[in-house]
């Protein structure tokens, strides 16, 4: 996600992982899309570095994501677009999921924890008996 990063006019820039990200995204990005994502990654970042200022004072993904919006670019290069999108979206999906995974242990943990030991005996014996 860093190779997306705006600072230094993209200077940790790598073609062959923003492509690789862009494939952790099946649903999204087709053959096709993937095709013309390689392209529009190419002319994109020629024109964000020497054509147009409002890429230069730039610090964040977001920041890029919204000026994009704003003058329509979103619309010249969507994939490249798209992928920042998913992007800013994968920080947000990633901590819902844990927190959900965390209170699913917890619950599991109480669960477990609130069982008497008689009915874990008597589960034992009866797979011991019909298992």
């Amino acid at each position: 996600m860093t190779c997306l990063n705006w600072v230094d006019s993209f200077a940790n820039f790598d073609k062959d992982k923003i492509m690789k990200l862009a494939e952790y995204y099946p649903s999204e990005f087709d053959d096709n899309k993937l095709r013309d994502l390689n392209f529009q990654l190419d002319s994109f970042f020629v024109y964000a570095r020497t054509y147009d200022s409002k890429f230069v004072n730039l610090k964040k993904i977001k920041d890029l994501v919204i000026v994009m919006a704003k003058t329509k670019l979103d619309q010249t290069w969507c994939h490249v677009y798209l992928l920042m999108k998913l992007t800013l979206i994968l920080h947000v999906a990633t901590a819902s999921m844990e927190r959900a995974f965390s209170s699913m242990k917890l619950i599991k943990n109480n669960l477990r924890n609130s069982i008497s030991e008689e009915f874990w005996i008597n589960t034992s014996f009866w797979w011991m008996n019909n298992g």
